[in-house]
């Protein structure tokens, strides 16, 4: 790999996470542009009605029959019980006990304390009318070390909450792989080794031949672009490297992973569907100029096609492997059969969207729309419509689930018990209009999964940011549905908006 190269992938990776260029302004400016946006997407520039006849009398939009409204969580993210029933270590508990690391110094130690309120938040879950939950499982919860004899206490954890789901008529969906390599494998080098997609083949394994009956959706490994980007890039989250020599291979072996895990799961006989869980960024050019076209389309190389073509099409894009250079560690370390294993036909998609990227002639990012709280998400609900009918027009009618939108609020407790989080709600109506326009375009989208259904720890933002549609007071672990969770029950019930 090139010094220059080097360059522009640490470029790249700070751009991504800072998003530089624009001043950041109020969320309400932003749900009024969208809102406007999304209701002229959906109803058309003459503002007919729906020809396909999913308006409702009342001027709403009903989405199919079935549709899998859900929320989702992540196992480090809400569980807790860091040191319980036999969990071992994670490059999580590891980045997260390191001086400077986290905002305030927070762990995951006790996070929402799911773990044992777990029968509590199915209630909850219950009570919000959800048709689906998208979980992760916790790798050094089920082999503390990594490999070996499956820890029976930790399959009985998540054994207990799928059941719990099924009683309340909720669909599971598991997530395999959430970032919490088992600290051992990190320390024998993690992704950074091909031993470790093959060790985590032997994990999936055990977990399909505990859950397979009783789990009909998989997803294996949870946005490999922020592990290779965050953790070997810019050093924002575990195991907190800037490494671009190995940033890549570690792309290639969580891909590799994937491949092993689908594979994994066809062996047992297991009649569970199974996908990627991939975030996926809409690029466009900052300008009209051809530099800025050919610098936007290199960077969606990184971006999406990377991972995209490799598991649909299985190859790398030309011109990212271009850019990486033939001495690097990606190229040299892809084996023959390795883009077959990673090709394995899957049965869908998981995409998870939450900002777009403008690209100027330079490589560089801009803003064009305002921020979150999470000063790298700017808020653009037709983001979600491009990157999803994109997916469509690309590779297929492949059956998409969106296993991630949201995003923070300040939020706060009241006197009387409430938490009123508007923008949250104008925000999801505007993305949910966005993903229905998308459906009636010809996107085969069967579930939208809200990030989160729980305040949580936010990786190295720690607990100030609160993304749930559920308020978690964290001294006393009290759980209060905000405005938005009244609001997206309501949805549920409608079966839109």
């Amino acid at each position: 790999m090139s010094l220059l190269t080097r360059r522009r992938l640490l470029r790249r990776a700070a751009l991504s996470a800072t998003a530089v260029g624009a001043t950041r302004t109020g969320l309400a400016g932003a749900a009024a542009a969208g809102a406007a946006a999304s209701a002229t997407a959906v109803a058309g520039c003459d503002g007919t009605p729906d020809p396909d006849g999913d308006a409702d009398p009342d001027g709403g939009l009903r989405f199919p029959p079935g549709f899998g409204w859900g929320a989702a969580t992540s196992a480090y993210q809400i569980e807790g019980a860091a040191k319980e029933d036999g969990r071992g270590e994670s490059v999580w508990d590891t980045f997260s006990h390191t001086p400077g690391r986290t905002r305030n110094g927070d762990t995951g130690d006790v996070a929402a304390d799911h773990y044992h309120r777990y029968a509590q938040d199915l209630d909850l879950m219950r009570d919000l009318g959800l048709r689906s939950y998208r979980f992760s499982i916790s790798w050094p919860r089920i082999q503390a070390d990594g490999s070996g004899r499956p820890n029976q206490r930790g399959l009985d954890f998540y054994r207990r909450l799928v059941d719990g789901l099924h009683e309340r008529g909720i669909a599971p969906m598991a997530t395999l792989f959430h970032w919490d390599l088992p600290q051992a494998l990190q320390d024998a080098g993690g992704w950074e080794n091909r031993d470790t997609a093959e060790r985590f083949a032997d994990y999936a394994d055990a977990v399909f031949r505990a859950l397979g009956d009783r789990v009909p959706v998989w997803l294996t490994i949870n946005e490999p672009k922020t592990v290779v980007q965050n953790g070997y890039l810019w050093g924002h989250h575990a195991p907190g490297l800037r490494d671009p020599a190995a940033a890549y291979l570690v792309a290639h072996h969580l891909q590799l992973g994937h491949g092993l895990a689908v594979r994994a799961l066809r062996a047992t006989g297991a009649q569970g569907r199974i996908g990627p869980a991939l975030n996926l960024h809409p690029c466009y050019p900052a300008d009209e100029t051809a530099e800025a076209a050919a610098a936007t389309r290199l960077y969606d190389g990184y971006e999406n096609r990377l991972y995209l073509d490799s598991i649909f099409k299985g190859t790398y894009p030309e011109d990212v492997l271009a850019d990486l250079g033939a001495d690097s560690r990606m190229v040299r370390g892809v084996r023959d059969g390795d883009l077959k294993i990673i090709s394995s036909p899957v049965d869908l998609l998981a995409v998870q969207y939450y900002t777009p990227i403008y690209v100027t002639g330079q490589g560089d990012t801009v803003r064009r729309w305002p921020t979150s709280e999470a000063e790298w998400q700017q808020i653009y609900p037709e983001g979600m419509y491009d990157i999803l009918t994109r997916v469509t027009r690309d590779y297929g009618r492949v059956p998409i689930t969106i296993t991630e939108n949201g995003l923070p609020c300040p939020d706060t407790l009241a006197a009387d018990g409430t938490v009123d989080d508007t923008a949250r709600i104008d925000f999801l109506r505007d993305h949910f209009a966005a993903a229905h326009r998308a459906i009636r375009d010809g996107v085969p989208l069967e579930s939208y999964h809200v990030w989160s259904l729980l305040d949580n720890f936010e990786w190295n933002e720690g607990y100030e940011q609160r993304w749930g549609l559920v308020y978690v007071d964290y001294p006393t672990q009290r759980r209060v549905f905000k405005r938005s969770a009244h609001w997206y029950r309501d949805v549920i019930r409608r079966n839109g908006l």
